[in-house]
């Protein structure tokens, strides 16, 4: 079904608008995934502060090339193409892409191919590679784990030594040797 010119620039002015806020964008090719499916998608993007957008290769084409100065070979991105833009934290948003790609891996439902982050285009490898990372709170709460845990050590031996003292009846640490 043709779409109206009028109904092309604004889903343009619509896509750069959203271009312009993005921390990162996603190229995926879908095949075969159905309404219901695309909904759950959209619906945990929202609540990862992303969405989900299915527009026409030209205009995609053309909004990255007036919002980013960037130019997109379209030969790089086979069939039905959706963008995952991501607000806020650039890795998150494509981890949960990234779990509905890996359910639906078996039918090749949805599969990256390209995106975009920090002024540089990817490739869909290095763009799979990306969305398998733990978004950054989940590394950081990592980070601070490593960097407590000879300090929780350390605590577990004084408390251990406490109950000994008191246990045995004893005043100094080095009467129980």
């Amino acid at each position: 079904m043709a779409v109206s010119k009028a109904r092309k620039e604004e889903q343009l002015a619509a896509l750069e608008t959203h271009l312009k806020d993005a921390t990162s964008v996603a190229f995926t090719s879908n095949q075969k995934v159905t309404v219901l499916e695309v909904s759950n998608l959209k619906k945990d993007l929202r609540a990862q502060n992303a969405i989900l957008l299915t527009i026409k290769k030209t205009l995609i084409r053309i909004a990255f090339k007036n919002v980013y100065g960037a130019d997109l070979d379209l030969t790089t991105l086979p069939g039905q193409v959706s963008l995952v833009i991501a607000k806020g934290d650039a890795i998150a948003q494509l981890g949960v892409a990234n779990k509905y790609s890996k359910e639906w891996a078996k039918e090749e439902k949805m599969v990256f191919v390209g995106g975009y982050m920090e002024g540089r285009l990817m490739d869909g490898a290095e763009t799979k590679k990306l969305a398998t990372l733990p978004s950054r709170e989940v590394l950081l709460a990592k980070l601070l784990g490593s960097m407590m845990s000879p300090l929780s050590g350390l605590a577990r031996f004084f408390d251990a030594a406490g109950k000994d003292l008191t246990a045995k009846s004893l005043t100094k640490v080095g009467d129980l040797v």
